[in-house]
């Protein structure tokens, strides 16, 4: 699930300068592990979701709690994905402009695509691949304008760069988390985990491309310095018919964002339901006011992104829990055989 997280992934793992290149690989590998204890649960609760599977094993009440920090969690990422793509634009097309009109026009196109329901997430989601994948050929002029041996030594970085680097760039592959919800919905279940590898896979692949153009046409200084620095690769070169083609790539790139906000909301707005009992579509209009008021409250800049940093580390939990709930799973099993 694609945000705006590419755009800035360079400068996120410039702690490791020209070895960042293999990163995305790495990030692939703990995703692509971390994915099959997700698999394994739901596979064990085919009808049921996370948060219906949270309840079934922990109990009703434990389980709304945890059901309900689960939701706090999955509205804060879609807050956080709608605030970069808002100052993204900002920055770079109206900044001489407040972002409340797009913010609203983002929050009424996601409440448009998750009201048609999962299918319609998912149709969405497919559209915006097709739709934005040509822009990896805006990497060709970087690419014959860069240099290869920049890539070279690999591993020329100590373990505290690493680290940073780590925390700071492995929050762009989030995203295949929310199979935990939507797993009941998917007809072939018993691919679900090779389908999903794919989908895992295909992203990596781009993040890859992205880190390895990146390295190869910017020196490390603008790799730490450089904003949104995968738009100035689309300006290496250019069409005589497109003025700016980084406005070209922002405009394409609302339809990741879009896919990505969409498949959050919906899952929060399922855990909503799961919390209250009770199937009401208006509780997707709640969650989409309250990113808007989050959003809209008189923060600043540097205290907004220090939120969501708290999230994306506490989101790594929400990779974890399958784990702890296959354990509880079978100390539950366990005490069935016993009795």
């Amino acid at each position: 699930m694609f945000g705006t997280g590419v755009l800035s992934l360079p400068e996120r793992l410039s702690s490791l300068g020209y070895s960042q290149a293999l990163m995305p690989i790495l990030f692939g590998v703990i995703a692509s592990i971390s994915l099959w204890p997700m698999i394994w649960i739901c596979s064990k609760y085919h009808a049921k979701n996370l948060f219906e599977i949270n309840e079934e094993i922990l109990g009703k009440s434990l389980g709304k709690c945890i059901n309900a920090f689960i939701v706090i969690q999955l509205i804060l990422l879609a807050t956080a994905k709608v605030s970069n793509y808002v100052q993204l634009i900002q920055s770079t097309a109206l900044q001489e402009q407040t972002t409340s009109i797009p913010l609203i026009l983002v929050l009424l196109l996601v409440l448009y695509i998750v009201n048609g329901g999962i299918k319609n997430v998912a149709r969405f989601c497919i559209m915006a691949f097709f739709i934005t994948i040509p822009m990896v050929y805006f990497l060709k002029w970087s690419i014959n304008k860069g240099d290869i041996s920049h890539v070279f030594p690999l591993f020329n970085h100590s373990w505290n760069d690493f680290f940073v680097a780590f925390d700071q760039g492995f929050n762009t592959v989030f995203g295949y988390e929310v199979i935990l919800i939507f797993f009941p919905y998917i007809i072939n279940k018993q691919k679900a985990f090779k389908h999903a590898l794919i989908g895992i896979w295909i992203s990596v692949s781009l993040f890859f491309l992205t880190t390895l153009v990146s390295v190869m046409y910017f020196s490390e200084w603008q790799l730490s310095n450089v904003q949104y620095s995968v738009l100035h690769l689309f300006k290496a070169g250019g069409f005589s018919f497109v003025e700016r083609i980084d406005i070209f790539g922002i405009t394409l790139w609302v339809f990741l964002v879009l896919s990505s906000v969409s498949g959050y909301i919906w899952a929060s707005m399922k855990g909503v339901n799961s919390i209250i009992s009770k199937r009401k579509s208006s509780h997707v209009y709640i969650i989409a006011t309250t990113i808007f008021v989050i959003l809209t409250l008189p923060l600043s800049h540097e205290n907004l992104e220090r939120a969501f940093i708290v999230s994306y580390r506490i989101g790594y939990g929400l990779l974890l829990w399958p784990i702890i709930l296959i354990a509880l799973h079978f100390i539950k099993k366990s005490r069935w055989n016993h009795e």
